[in-house]
């Protein structure tokens, strides 16, 4: 058989072999078969009592190879086991009275949003189908009273109504020809190519159970509510008497793939208005409103850098009635997310990265004062009550589960414990954060973990890990994708480093990448290694391999050029090959322009300063390749440029292409066949002489 043809049937037998073997009872080191089928907790929402709670858990339905999510109901005053409430739904939300839930579920292959009842801690009554419209309902809002929702359309905006929007995909389907004109941009946007339609904001009346028509608020607004690819439903809200609409949004017209100026809005809730500007002022983002309780103030996320979407978001407080605005958080170093506030108003709570975890914060509207609440680990979606808060909450050894807390962060407990079995029959790696001096001698953090049957006195070989962003970080969190767990698991110790450019460290330090992709973060991963390998006998640095996606890619290909010598093999996963094709090949060019300092064609020296391609002589180590056919941020043009240069220059070298992933290999069997070709390339080229 040719090679291609046998690497195809090794995939599908492995493929047999994970389902066969998914749910394995026998004690193991964890991997890719225990990752993939873990059962992920999400969406947490608190009954207005306070003593129920909703949210989603997604399975895997390995054979279909996908995702299966379903909302759960647990009782959290007298405890007991989950209920299923709703399979194959999503997004649950309670009504205001707490005498009912809502949800989104497809009907005929349409996103519709649902409704059923509640008391005496059951659902009653069978779901009521509150939107009939034949276009998905993307996201979703309850009035303060009950009566109204917001809902997120995705529709063409010259279209006098949203019957319109169908008549035209329709009319497009049944079109033999397939070009599409393009007369600005964008073109495609992350994994998606553009047709001309914007999310826009509505409202409907939903007091009779069912929808009215319902009516456009957004009106003249060019861009998308919420925004693409990743908004939700943070990004619209009500005041609290239910009379006034707040939105954040970007107006596209031809600037939209090099500017980040989204503004706030507000528009009266019936329509009768145009939308209001509320921020014109400030032409960098503004984002996620959020109106106190008594109606006179509109807390929102706001950052300070145009073009920039790794600025500070500090916390602004804009008075209603004056016009005023002030910066609630000026002294806290940290960039804001995730912004509720409390019912009596003199609270606000938000998440961020802080010193590699990612806690939940409160900050007094009056003072700004910081308190942080709950920590060790990463706090994902929560929801607020009068008395606590539900979260959800995972680390590096445990994916994310919910518990409850006081609103001071006291008594934390536990509610939910799932995969409780999956983990009892897994040994783990156990991780040790460390810091080191780095570039310009700051202090710089990163962590190992050890391998998952660790022994002392024995020596590991290692997958050094370098996360992408590049303003993110690699903290005390569970992930689906790059998780230490599954090479630990392989026999690897793991070693990474929060180098300059990550978040949770002040905003010099993230600000510092800028324009320096290759100085800086470079120094701080040869002297982490170096501090690593001083500190940690159990690494062994002549069998280390480099991975990283994203700007960790770019890092990888950097690298490839100018540090190959500890080395024996790199890992690459969309990375960046060539800076200059780049800048014309990705989608959101504000990224680029912030991060070179400009445009290519006004500065082309500096996307040639750290150029991994200018380098391609120098490479050496044998490398494995991974891009995707949908991975329109880093162009798979990229990974198949650096192969073309690999196999020319005659270095061991792998392409693993995925045609129907993005940035990102999210399919179960792709992650699977991801974690397999990538643990056998790290296995080949770090076995001990002889092996």
């Amino acid at each position: 058989m040719k090679p291609l043809f046998v690497a195809l049937a090794l995939a599908l037998a492995s493929t047999s072999a994970v389902a066969a073997e998914v749910e394995s009872h026998t004690p193991h080191p964890f991997g890719i078969r225990d990752l993939v089928m873990m059962d992920r907790v999400g969406d947490p929402q608190l009954s207005p009592d306070g003593r129920y709670a909703l949210y989603t858990v997604r399975a895997t339905d390995y054979a279909a190879n996908k995702g299966v999510t379903a909302i759960y109901l647990l009782d959290l005053g007298k405890g007991g086991q989950p209920v299923k409430l709703v399979d194959k739904a999503s997004t649950p939300r309670w009504s205001p009275q707490g005498d009912a839930f809502y949800y989104t579920a497809a009907k005929d292959g349409v996103s519709q949003l649902w409704r059923r009842g509640f008391a005496n801690g059951k659902a009653v009554d069978s779901a009521t189908q509150v939107t009939h419209v034949a276009l998905d309902v993307d996201g979703y809002k309850i009035s303060p009273d009950g009566k109204k929702a917001l809902l997120s359309y995705e529709v063409y905006t010259d279209c006098a109504d949203l019957a319109c929007t169908k008549e035209r995909l329709d009319g497009r389907a049944a079109d033999k020809s397939s070009g599409t004109v393009y007369n600005k941009l964008f073109v495609r946007h992350w994994d998606t190519w553009e047709d001309g339609r914007r999310s826009q904001l509505y409202i409907a009346d939903i007091n009779g159970g069912e929808s009215a028509q319902p009516v456009l608020l957004s009106r003249g607004i060019d861009g998308d509510v919420p925004s693409k690819p990743f908004g939700g439903d943070d990004e619209f809200s009500f005041s609290p008497d239910g009379q006034t609409v707040y939105f954040d949004a970007r107006i596209a017209g031809n600037s939209e793939p090099w500017s980040t100026n989204f503004d706030v809005y507000s528009v009266p809730a019936d329509g009768s208005a145009a939308p209001k500007n509320l921020t014109a002022d400030n032409l960098a983002w503004d984002a996620n409103p959020v109106a106190s309780p008594d109606g006179k103030t509109l807390y929102y996320l706001a950052m300070k850098e145009p073009g920039s979407e790794a600025d500070r978001f500090a916390i602004m407080a804009l008075d209603l009635s004056t016009g005023q605005k002030r910066e609630v958080d000026p002294s806290w170093d940290r960039s804001a997310g995730g912004l509720q506030i409390s019912e009596d108003g003199k609270t606000l709570y938000a998440t961020t990265d802080d010193n590699g975890q990612h806690p939940l914060f409160a900050i007094d509207v009056a003072t700004g004062k910081v308190t942080k609440l709950v920590t060790d680990g990463s706090v994902g979606a929560y929801s607020l009550g009068k008395s606590r808060v539900l979260l959800s909450r995972d680390d590096l050894k445990r994916p994310a589960d919910l518990y409850t807390a006081t609103l001071a962060g006291k008594d934390l407990k536990q509610v939910t414990h799932y995969n409780a079995q999956r983990l009892k029959n897994v040994r783990m790696g156990d991780p040790e954060f460390f810091t080191f001096k780095g570039w310009n001698n700051e202090t710089v953090q990163g962590y190992v973990v050890k391998p998952a049957d660790y022994k002392r006195g024995k020596k590991y070989p290692v997958a050094f890990i370098i996360h992408g962003g590049p303003q993110g970080a690699m903290t005390n969190s569970w992930s689906y994708r790059w998780n230490a767990q599954t090479y630990a698991g392989q026999g690897f110790a793991v070693v990474t480093i929060n180098f300059h450019g990550s978040t949770g460290y002040g905003q010099a330090f993230t600000e510092s990448i800028s324009g320096d992709w290759g100085g800086k973060p470079l120094e701080d991963l040869k002297l982490g290694w170096k501090s690593a390998l001083g500190k940690y006998s159990f690494l062994d640095g002549d069998r280390a391999c480099a991975l990283g996606a994203s700007y960790g890619g770019y890092m990888v290909y950097w690298m490839a050029g100018v540090w190959n010598e500890p080395w024996k093999c790199l890992v690459d996963h969309d990375g960046v090959f060539d800076a200059r094709a780049m800048y014309y090949d990705t989608e959101e060019l504000w990224f680029e322009e912030k991060e070179n300092g400009g445009t290519q064609f006004e500065h082309p020296e500096n996307y040639e300063k750290f150029n991994p391609i200018n380098h391609v002589k120098d490479w050496r180590v044998p490398m494995l390749v991974v891009h995707s056919g949908k991975d329109f941020r880093i162009p798979d043009t990229q990974g198949m440029g650096a192969f073309t240069a690999l196999q020319r220059r005659g270095i061991p070298s792998q392409l693993l292409h995925f045609p129907d992933e993005n940035h990102w290999v999210l399919k179960p069997q792709n992650s699977v066949q991801w974690h397999e070709t990538v643990n056998a390339w790290l296995k080949k080229w770090t076995a001990p002489d002889g092996k």
